[in-house]
């Protein structure tokens, strides 16, 4: 994009447009304007990403103004599409009023920070009436045009390098209003950059979820609060591209600071021991003059809440006040993320390593080197294994035969290798990363340590938790110690990863790791004596309603979790491992398939947008993403969980007790290589299907109305 490209166009305006009831509609009218006007590939994909966004949070703002905005791959331009409307339609303004200024903010994926830019200024002017009331005024597209371009690029009125450029050099009142909004803007920047000596100064940061419009919004609305105080006021707008960072020698001036963030606050040590005000940003965008107050306040009041001492990162001052059930809960599931991409990685390696080289492969891991092979050297179907005592002495030989030869087996042991490569980190993975997530960097390495350590003992990832958890706590106790100022840099970089490793590792060596692998041991006797039978139903049943009851929450993670980590045991004389893995991934399967399929057969019992995402849900279930239900549950959990962990069970029972086995840890469908049994595996994934769709049919048709209306959807206008 270049920077005389305008960001709004007359064929990206409709005045006094009909666009429809709900706010839902007006996205959808806005989408095909931007789309009709050649910058978007796909009116419903734009539509889909800005109600995506949406349903995050409400982008309505008090004064009769919303701002639904995102970021696209389906947006060919950075555009500002504008209806003002005939009937104005609730977007959850905070002041209760329905908007009929709407602007939707259309930002591609991947362009650099200008247009973030130009956003940042048509924000900042929707805070202003004289902008606001020329938008109300004007007569025609262009004079909207005009306005809004004055506002957000006048560059191009000055420069006449554009066609409306020209036109618009000879704008009425309304354009010449919106440009004093500009110039004023300017003014109070360049006081913010430079307050009066003695003069108070309040500092902050704001930020929302996209970075693109509620951040500059909050921002202008507490620096127009601050100078109608006869204060200064600095707003540090962390959007989505570059960070104008505020002045050092201005937070050192200011006496107190607000955070108006709905994300982590990036650098908060800066503003450390100042009195501080922390709320989300749609509490700046309709009430900045309360919280600059309240700031006014806290700087008088030796009780205030403090931003807190020390070098800590963003996420981690602010778990100062979080719960501790919720702090590990919430460290223990960042271990889990972080070490699924392992599993997933090395899980599908080993498959295709199998694919090509036959499950044999296995048999050449630890004994034959692979290095002694390469493309000009292929390997045959027979190896000589040497069989060494102890010191060393060749005591004996062993044959190996496997069912491939040459390229095929080479680059089927090579993928295999690489596939053990990647789950050998599946342990150290989860523990480093639980103990990130409660002592930050910190704690990575002595956790990957602790990981490291649980291996060794025989303690498995039940070691791997619990090492990854005490080395995060003790990791974190000693970044809590204060410590003189010379010793502050050796902190995070030698003390903390050298006393915990030490201090933790003693402990698992020499106090836990016996008893956590006998816990092992006996979770795997377990397991293998509930893989035939009955108990192995009852394991599938148990699997399947874990797998579909939070889709991709903590027990979903749980169930995951318990199935992948079995797979490094599996063997061709123990395949229970194999079963459950199947069964973890044919019941997470279900949920997204079921509800793609109730909303093509029974489409009216769905809201337009449950329609629109069960067209895709269909492939997400086939590539086991569970995810893929997540919008349906979230707008009636009470109907579609129940129906989905019904259909989650079925499966779960019928894998296990037809023994389909998975040796890959995801991929749906799309691994049917490395699943024993697939017909079978089809068959329960199809029972299920059929029972969650059957259930969330007759539960949702129980919802409707007397007089034919959906229940859902009737809440959900309610609720607009």
């Amino acid at each position: 994009m270049t920077e005389n490209k305008p960001l709004i166009i007359p064929e990206l305006v409709a005045l006094d447009a009909d666009a429809g009831p709900g706010k839902e509609d007006v996205i959808e009218f806005l989408a095909a304007t931007v789309a009709g006007a050649g910058r978007a590939s796909s009116p419903d994909g734009l539509a889909a990403d800005a109600k995506k966004r949406e349903s995050t949070a409400p982008t309505g703002i008090p004064g009769g103004i919303a701002i639904p905005h995102c970021r696209s791959p389906h947006v060919l331009a950075p555009s500002l599409g504008f209806a003002r409307l005939a009937q104005p339609v609730d977007f959850g303004a905070a002041d209760g009023q329905a908007a009929d200024l709407i602007f939707m903010i259309a930002a591609p994926d991947g362009a650099d920070d200008f247009h973030l830019q130009l956003l940042a200024k048509l924000a900042r002017g929707l805070m202003q009436t004289e902008f606001t009331d020329a938008l109300r005024q004007a007569a025609d597209a262009e004079e909207i045009t005009r306005i809004v371009t004055q506002q957000v690029q006048p560059e191009l009125l000055d420069g006449g390098e554009e066609s409306e450029a020209s036109a618009a050099s000879e704008a009425g009142s309304a354009a010449d209003s919106a440009a004093g909004v500009g110039a004023a803007q300017t003014k109070a920047a360049a006081a913010s950059s430079a307050p009066a000596e003695g003069e108070t100064v309040i500092v902050g940061v704001s930020s929302c979820p996209t970075g693109i419009a509620h951040t500059f919004m909050a921002a202008e609305a507490l620096e127009q609060a601050g100078k109608d105080r006869g204060i200064t006021v600095a707003i540090e707008g962390q959007g989505s591209g570059k960070i104008d960072a505020l002045d050092p020698e201005l937070i050192k001036r200011a006496s107190a600071v607000i955070f108006a963030h709905d994300l982590p606050v990036k650098g908060r040590e800066r503003f450390a021991g100042k009195p501080v005000i922390d709320v989300g940003v749609k509490a700046a965008v309709n009430d900045a003059g309360s919280l600059v107050d309240k700031a006014l306040a806290a700087v008088d009041d030796p009780s205030a809440a403090r931003v807190p001492a020390g070098g800590e990162s963003a996420e981690e001052s602010e778990e100062g006040s979080e719960h501790w059930a919720r702090r590990l809960q919430r460290s223990v599931m960042t271990g889990v993320s972080y070490m699924i991409p392992f599993v997933a990685a090395g899980g599908l390696l080993i498959a295709l390593g199998f694919l090509l080289a036959g499950y044999d492969v296995a048999n050449l891991y630890e004994k034959i080197s692979i290095s002694d092979y390469s493309l000009w050297n292929l390997p045959g179907n027979e190896f000589v294994h040497e069989i060494k005592n102890s010191a060393g002495d060749v005591v004996g030989t062993e044959t190996i035969t496997v069912s491939q030869s040459g390229l095929l087996l080479y680059i089927g042991w090579t993928l295999f290798l690489l596939g053990q490569a990647a789950m050998s980190f599946l342990v150290p993975a989860l523990a480093g990363y639980i103990s990130f997530g409660l002592a930050g960097r910190p704690g990575i390495a002595p956790g990957f340590v602790m990981g490291v350590v649980a291996v060794e003992v025989g303690a498995g990832f039940i070691g791997g938790l619990v090492g990854g958890i005490l080395a995060g706590y003790f990791a974190a106790w000693l970044v809590g110690l204060s410590v003189p100022a010379w010793l502050r840099g050796l902190m995070p970089v030698v003390i903390i990863p050298l006393g915990t490793t030490l201090v933790v590792g003693a402990v698992m060596y020499l106090v836990l790791g016996l008893p956590l692998a006998g816990l092992m041991n006996a979770l795997q006797d377990g397991l293998t004596s509930m893989s035939g039978g009955g108990s192995a139903v009852f394991l599938g049943i148990i699997l399947g309603l874990m797998m579909c009851f939070d889709l991709g929450g903590p027990v979903n993670k749980a169930a995951y979790l318990f199935g992948t980590a079995g797979l490094s045991a599996a063997s061709a004389s123990n395949t229970a491992p194999y079963e459950i893995m199947a069964t973890v991934m044919a019941a997470g399967m279900v949920p997204p398939l079921a509800m793609s399929a109730a909303t093509f057969l029974r489409s009216r019992l769905f809201t337009k947008a449950e329609v629109e995402n069960g067209r895709s849900a269909w492939l997400l279930g086939l590539s086991f993403i569970s995810e893929g239900a997540i919008p349906f549950a979230a707008a009636d959990p009470l109907r579609v969980i129940p129906a989905t962990m019904a259909g989650g069970a079925i499966t779960g029972a019928m894998t296990m007790a037809m023994h389909v086995g998975s040796r890959a840890p995801h991929g749906g469908v799309f691994v049917a290589f490395a699943i024993t049994n697939f017909g079978g595996f089809l068959l329960a994934i199809l029972a299920g299907t059929v029972v969650s769709t059957a259930l969330v049919i007759v539960l949702k048709g129980l919802g409707r109305n007397a007089d034919g209306t959906k229940g859902v959807e009737a809440q959900a206008a309610a609720a607009a």
